[in-house]
């Protein structure tokens, strides 16, 4: 097996090349480089945020047209995939139980409760505005597609494996509502 080297000689060696180098010249050195760093990163997240933003407009703006995506005010849209038989919807502070998958524009799945074969228990002012929106136009035993706009999801920064900017689609299966 062929391990790939970071430092291509022994670490001590390095640090042999720093001897006599004050303290007080390196940190603002490093400090310099962490800045820099940061900088990049947040130019280039809005790059994508922006990216994204403009790909999810022009997305649900098609997608609004198709047979049976209902839009709301907030932007939120959603598709009845399957009636359920339940009378009530859960409330913003209902505690309810879902299963449910989530992709990207792109088909990239980033989560999934089926995956895990478990269902998720939750409350549901704990949640991104566009599932706290959704499941609230739910009965039990509904199956819905979410269409989540970027401002009802995480926003312009996003959310570990969830680009900055992103248009979010979840299949939400309302199991049950809790109380």
């Amino acid at each position: 097996m062929k391990i790939f080297k970071v430092f291509p000689k022994p670490l001590t060696s390095y640090s042999n090349n720093l001897k006599g180098i004050p303290v007080k010249v390196l940190l603002p050195i490093i400090a310099l480089l962490l800045i820099a760093f940061i900088l990049y990163r947040n130019m280039n997240t809005q790059k994508i945020a922006e990216k994204n933003i403009q790909e999810g407009k022009a997305f649900l703006e098609q997608n609004s047209h198709q047979e049976g995506v209902i839009t709301t005010d907030s932007g939120l849209q959603y598709l009845v995939l399957r009636k359920g038989n339940g009378t009530e919807h859960p409330t913003a502070t209902s505690q309810v139980k879902v299963h449910y998958q989530g992709t990207l524009l792109d088909g990239s799945e980033f989560d999934s409760s089926y995956k895990r074969n478990e269902p998720i228990v939750f409350q549901l002012n704990q949640v991104v505005k566009g599932w706290q929106e959704g499941l609230q136009h739910m009965v039990e035993g509904e199956k819905f597609r979410l269409f989540i706009p970027y401002q009802l999801g995480y926003g312009k920064s996003g959310s570990g494996p969830i680009p900055a900017g992103s248009t979010l689609i979840f299949d939400v299966e309302l199991l049950e509502i809790i109380k």
